[in-house]
């Protein structure tokens, strides 16, 4: 029997969330991730680690029709022991004048989505008595952002529901927190002018952008046996802007 630990992690095809899966298969687990499509990272992934990696395509605003892929997974590879809740989209926009179908949308897929996800890996997690569920959350759910109001709602949102499930899951031996980045060099910071960029770089203390290799160190410590007592946790990685 394969003793690895089975991750299953949304949203694992790019950005932040590839570089999870990248460091913890580097680390020696097992990974399963779903996007709406595939990269060429994930081919590449696949063909490199045949024995440990594994892709499907799922998408978040329609997670019941993940649930045979679930039971699949349980069945082909073994327990999923962890849960990293990743994937999420943001529109951004004055609240005003937001479209109904961006704010809705934002919601269902960031929170709504996340909420359904848990709540099918957790039942297996819960017969077991054993799990740990990490949720990507962000900063702006802490002190908000002007033109982000849904999304800051929608990341505020999943430390809630940290919190409340630490309470919920705790006597069955699973752990629940949250990790919420600051400003980071991907996709979507991409898109920012430059002197958007350098204010925000002046704000912050240690005076840069973070990374996704900054918070890919930090889940890997959240589910290891070194944070065997946290739970109900939200750990900010920001570079000390909220401080």
């Amino acid at each position: 029997m394969n003793h690895q630990p089975l991750v299953l992690i949304s949203g694992g095809s790019k950005g932040l969330g590839l570089e999870i899966v990248k460091r913890l298969l580097q680390a020696g687990y097992r990974v399963v991730t779903f996007s709406r499509k595939s990269t060429s990272e994930v081919e590449t992934l696949s063909q490199t680690y045949p024995q440990s990696f594994w892709f499907f395509e799922g998408d978040m605003s329609q997670v019941e029709a993940l649930e045979p892929q679930i039971k699949r997974i349980e069945k082909d590879l073994g327990p999923i022991e962890i849960l990293i809740n990743n994937a999420g989209i943001a529109r951004d926009g004055v609240l005003p004048i937001q479209s109904v179908e961006d704010i809705e949308t934002v919601i269902h897929v960031n929170l709504v989505g996340v909420l359904k996800l848990t709540r099918l890996v957790s039942r297996l997690m819960i017969v077991r008595k054993r799990g740990c569920i990490i949720n990507i959350s962000s900063i702006v759910g802490l002190r908000g952002y002007r033109g982000l109001a849904a999304y800051s709602a929608s990341k505020a949102g999943l430390d809630g529901m940290t919190r409340a499930l630490a309470r919920e899951f705790g006597e069955k031996n699973i752990r629940v927190n949250s990790i919420a980045p600051g400003y980071l060099i991907t996709e979507m910071t991409g898109t920012m002018d430059e002197e958007h960029k350098q204010q925000i770089i002046r704000r912050t203390p240690l005076g840069r952008l973070g990374t996704p290799q900054d918070v890919a160190g930090a889940v890997l410590f959240l589910i290891s046996p070194d944070a065997a007592f946290i739970t109900g946790h939200t750990l900010v990685i920001d570079g000390g802007v909220t401080c």
